[in-house]
């Protein structure tokens, strides 16, 4: 019997990667959601990073019960700092397994994943995990960045060789980098109706200067001191060298006054 490989995050948690996490907002981030959000709901956040989202999704549904769950104790930690610091007493933040979570069947009204399936082995069963916990009528909602669908100017030899590491990366670990354009799949394989599911697409994108040096900063930075930088290296993808040279395109292509990157996402709102 085969053993099963262990799940590894890509990302990780160095702080170029919680930076970019700090920066979403349920406006930014969730808006495809926030229409069947309601007080008094029960929302449960799975892969809740350091929480920024989900207190966003917490004032939304307030007083009702806000659940975070991350598989990282130190992420957690983070996260209860972040609602000490809001003030937010709806939300409450804890480890847990996106596979198993820690809630019972038909608990929650809401169960949320913002880029949590594009880096699991078997999205599918995360999905029909997330459908059990949600009460009839209530929603599942994913959202997840498509890699492939990314596009930006000028073009860049060196982003084209990030986009290429990036996908060998995930597929070493297992993981899918263009989840974005299966989530409307996966949600029919994990067994809800078609006629309830709704799928819809979103785009972040960053053009002015600011955000510009900041989004290029990030990924320069995650080019050489993140898990992705690491990893990279010991599935022998890349080398050191390699990984500078992408880190200083992306520094480049962040000072181009003409420059423009969009992200694109796939969104399910999938009603139980």
């Amino acid at each position: 019997m085969t053993t099963p490989a262990p799940e590894v995050y890509t990302h990780g948690h160095h702080d170029s990667v919680l930076r970019s996490h700090r920066w979403r907002t349920a406006e930014n981030s969730a808006a495809y959601l926030l229409p069947a959000l309601e007080p008094g709901q029960r929302l449960l956040d799975v892969g809740c990073g350091p929480g920024t989202l989900t207190l966003g999704l917490a004032a939304r549904v307030a007083p009702g019960e806000v659940i975070g769950i991350d598989r990282s104790e130190a992420v957690i930690e983070l996260a209860r700092d972040e609602a000490r610091r809001a003030g937010a007493t709806n939300v409450e933040f804890q480890t847990g397994d996106a596979y198993h979570l820690p809630v019972e069947d038909d608990s929650v009204d809401v169960a949320h994943a913002h880029q949590l399936l594009q880096h699991l082995q078997d999205p599918v069963a995360a999905l029909v995990e997330l459908r059990r916990v949600v009460r009839p009528g209530g929603v599942v909602a994913v959202r997840d960045a498509d890699y492939a669908g990314m596009t930006w100017f000028p073009q860049d030899p060196a982003l084209d060789e990030w986009s290429a590491l990036y996908h060998e990366v995930t597929q070493a670990n297992g993981a899918e980098a263009d989840a974005g354009r299966r989530l409307h799949s996966w949600a029919l394989e994990a067994g809800f109706d078609p006629e309830n599911v709704v799928s819809t697409a979103g785009v972040w994108c960053y053009a002015s200067p600011e955000d510009r040096r900041w989004w290029s900063g990030l990924w320069a930075e995650r080019c050489t001191e993140s898990d992705f930088a690491r990893q990279a290296v010991e599935h022998g993808l890349a080398d050191e060298v390699g990984l500078e040279q992408l880190a200083a395109g992306w520094r480049e292509w962040g000072e181009q006054p003409g420059g423009w990157f969009a992200v694109l996402h796939g969104e399910v709102l999938a009603r139980v």
